[in-house]
């Protein structure tokens, strides 16, 4: 397994990289969001601990080029003054995240979690920018949505929220980080807003959307796709 460390700190880099040796996983460095994009697209990696400040190209919005392509874990290195930017992250799709500073033993043992869960789900997006969930497939690529087969036609708010959900399967996102992570903005007053997206995305994706198979309502706290 290989592992990209990001980060503008590179005493940072130097001992999480010597952590994960210790593990026998093999280890990228990058010091910026430019530098972390270019090694991606260069090698196989299969998990990404990512710094959220850094210059040139910062971790948010290196998570969320990441994103348009690939659906690999990730980790998020932030400060505790950047709890805003790390809901940002968790809502454009970071997969955890770590507060500086950090206990080493701790990444390692987010580090295996979020590789097992990341194995074992099968990397569930394909090659061709498919993930396919049981018979929903949604394609990144084409921007297009089938249920068993037929294809489905959302409106671009859905699809964003649809495809939020579906690169994050199985996790609970709030109301708020559904607006954050779609709209690209702090979120305003969204739950009505947000129910109201959810209700029609699973009128068009549910054989019966009272008892929905894939979109569904954890409540109290937001919505995920099983």
């Amino acid at each position: 397994m290989n592992i990209l460390v990001v980060d503008d700190d590179k005493e940072i880099v130097e001992s999480i990289s010597i952590f994960l040796r210790g593990e026998g996983y093999g280890v990228f460095k990058a010091y910026d969001g430019i530098d972390a994009l270019d090694v991606l697209s260069q090698n196989e990696i299969h998990l990404m601990i990512l710094d959220i400040m850094m210059p040139r190209l910062d971790g948010i919005k290196t998570l969320m080029n990441l994103r348009e392509s690939r659906n690999i874990p990730v980790i998020l290195l932030s400060a505790k003054s950047e709890d805003a930017d790390k809901i940002l992250g968790l809502a454009a799709g970071a997969d955890d995240y770590v507060t500086k500073p950090f206990n080493p033993s701790e990444l390692m043992a987010r580090v295996k979690s979020q590789l097992r869960r990341y194995t074992s789900l099968g990397s569930i997006e394909k090659q061709n920018g498919e993930i396919v969930i049981s018979g929903l497939c949604v394609n990144t690529e084409c921007k297009t949505v089938k249920v068993d087969g037929e294809e489905v036609r959302l409106t671009p708010l859905e699809y964003k929220i649809l495809e939020l959900l579906v690169r994050n399967r199985g996790k609970v996102f709030s109301a708020e980080e559904i607006y954050t992570g779609v709209w690209n903005e702090q979120a305003a007053i969204c739950d009505n807003t947000i129910a109201v997206h959810v209700r029609h995305i699973r009128e068009k994706i549910e054989i019966n959307p009272k008892e929905p198979k894939y979109l569904k309502v954890v409540w109290g706290i937001g919505y995920k796709i099983d």
